[in-house]
């Protein structure tokens, strides 16, 4: 599977964020420096600071540079003007969105997708489709149209509203899958139901060849399947790197976040800076002796770093591995006195905390 990022894209369209050019190049050569093979940089119709961060960026990265652009002459023409390597046309087959969103029919609808994917070709840049609405979109539809682009590197299905879950994404991926080849399609999933990254990890079991991410799940409404939970997932179930530089991975992800001035709750998986920081008396005692009898990975191995904290809830078990730590003999005296300094002392991190113990 080959991932897409759209952080700049999505993120950008999150109320209240207006990214400038040099914030979204920037990003771009983040992500570029990871190893991804797509960086969707905004949708170029709309103007700068989409347009001319297209530009640059496209000149800039060795990754391919995508624009978005709808199944209409005047977005394919902006998104070639501005150099994208890619243009991802968009458009839905659902009743849903034909009769409320864009209110063309079917064949409308497809025939637009026609014109905008042969011009695009055309114009010397490579087309990608992506099937807004697909998920409620019926199986037999979106497999005839992927058969009718099968000029397209790949036909994307968008979970739009994001009530998907990997149950239905499998029933709806198997069906489609009876009548066309995975390997050509992939999925943009939306992370209303916080079912996102499962979601993804369902398409790759799959063998869907594509899937569109974003760090720390920046997009619209809740975001998208987040980066850095697919890549470690991947990584650590699948032996699945994604292609990437998975040691580069936490800074290069805090990078992109630096560069378009976000940031993420603390809590954040893999991303935030409690999650690998510890402090609970039972769960520090067992991490100095055997860090993964508490961690489901080495943080280190993406590029993280923990964090183990000492002060009133160290308690009297991680008192003993600091004393042993520090090369001084284990006494219940040194026990209840080490203690005692941590609860007034602390909280402290583990190089200050070893000083303490050294000098009991």
């Amino acid at each position: 599977m080959r991932l897409q990022d759209v952080t700049i894209r999505e993120g950008g369209q999150m109320p209240g964020r207006s990214y400038d050019v040099d914030d979204r190049v920037a990003a771009a050569r983040a992500l570029d420096r990871l190893g991804l093979d797509f960086v969707q940089v905004g949708f170029a119709v709309t103007g700068d600071p989409d347009a001319a961060a297209i530009d640059r960026a496209a000149s800039e990265c060795d990754a391919d540079v995508v624009s978005i652009a709808r199944a209409v002459p005047r977005d394919v023409e902006a998104a070639l003007d501005a150099g994208a390597d890619v243009v991802e046309v968009f458009g839905p087959l659902s009743d849903l969105h034909l009769d409320h969103a864009v209110g063309k029919t079917r064949e409308e609808m497809l025939a637009a997708m026609r014109t905008a994917v042969d011009r695009v070709h055309d114009g010397g840049a490579t087309p990608t489709l992506t099937l807004v609405d697909a998920f409620r979109t019926p199986p037999g539809v979106v497999a005839d149209a992927v058969s009718r682009f099968d000029d397209c590197a790949f036909v994307s299905f968008a979970d739009t509203v994001g009530n998907s879950t990997p149950r239905s994404v499998g029933a709806f991926l198997d069906a489609v899958g009876d009548r066309v080849d995975l390997g050509r399609t992939g999925v943009h999933l939306h992370d209303d139901l916080g079912c996102a990254t499962a979601n993804a990890l369902a398409a790759y079991e799959r063998g869907v060849g594509k899937a569109d991410v974003s760090v720390a799940s920046l997009g619209e409404r809740a975001g998208n399947t987040a980066l850095e939970e697919l890549v470690v997932a991947g990584v650590l179930d699948y032996d699945e790197p994604f292609g990437l530089s998975v040691a580069a991975l936490v800074p290069a992800c805090r990078d992109v976040l630096d560069a378009l001035g976000e940031d993420v709750d603390p809590r954040k998986a893999v991303l935030g800076e409690a999650v690998h920081e510890h402090e609970s008396g039972i769960h520090v005692a067992a991490m100095l002796e055997e860090p993964g009898a508490m961690e489901p990975y080495d943080p280190a191995r993406f590029g993280g770093s923990r964090v183990l904290v000492f002060g009133p809830k160290t308690g009297r078990g991680g008192a003993r591995r600091l004393l042993e730590r520090a090369g001084r003999e284990v006494t219940d005296e040194r026990v209840d006195r080490l203690v005692a300094r941590l609860e007034r002392e602390g909280p402290m991190e583990l190089a200050d905390a070893l000083v303490v113990a050294g000098e009991i």
